[in-house]
């Protein structure tokens, strides 16, 4: 069994349909909807953690591509500039998730992406504005 989260952004005619149901009933993968922005009629996007066998993952994703929608692997979108990280901490305090921690040896920030939820309360956070997250 594995998780991946994807971005799904759901062209105006798509946004009424039960995808999250035929990938739970036909491909047998568990599904959590991290963040949901979908209207009927017009544009949406959903943010979801699939976990499952690689290759039920991989034929889910090719059906909901099948119908139009883009299925973009997480990773890929979200940004934080550590180069330029100065290691103050404030993220962490707003972090629920524990994807940003402080390292208690050499007190540096980490940021692991496969725990982030895409919440977005880094952002203001951040007094250097080193995040940036696209979910449109």
């Amino acid at each position: 069994m594995i998780k991946k989260r994807y971005i799904l952004n759901f062209p105006p005619e798509s946004g009424d349909k039960a995808f999250t149901y035929h990938l739970v009933k036909d491909y047998d993968i568990r599904i959590n909807i991290l963040k949901a922005e979908v209207f009927p009629g017009k544009r949406g996007s959903l943010l979801l953690e699939l976990q499952g066998k690689r290759n039920n993952i991989e034929n889910g994703v090719k059906y909901i591509q099948s119908h139009k929608i883009t299925c973009e692997p997480l990773d890929k979108r979200i940004h934080f500039k550590e180069e330029n990280c100065i290691d103050c901490g404030n993220c962490t305090a707003v972090c629920f998730a524990g994807a940003l921690t402080m390292n208690r040896e050499s007190w540096k920030l980490e940021f692991d992406k496969n725990k982030c939820v895409v919440c977005e309360l880094c952002i203001p956070a951040c007094p250097l504005n080193l995040f940036e997250i696209d979910f449109r």
